[in-house]
């Protein structure tokens, strides 16, 4: 589903370049705002960096993943 929205140009100009920095369309950047702000109200407990890890995280594409191996203790 597709629908316009009038965002503050400031606003866009922002995304612009954050979504520039991590590789993102303008749609994209503004959409993963959204995503970490709607995460970060639901889980007031959490930091907004965790939130946005996690996020990062989940859609990375499970064939790059790194496999996770537990440290031994000593």
């Amino acid at each position: 589903m597709s629908i316009s929205v009038r965002i503050d140009d400031a606003l866009v100009e922002q995304a612009r370049a954050a979504a520039k920095a991590e590789f993102r369309t303008v749609q994209g950047q503004i959409e993963f705002w959204a995503k970490v702000g709607r995460a970060a109200l639901d889980n007031p407990d959490l930091p907004a960096s965790f939130i946005a890890e996690s996020l990062m995280a989940m859609a990375e594409p499970s064939e790059e993943a790194t496999p996770f191996s537990p440290r031994r203790r000593k």
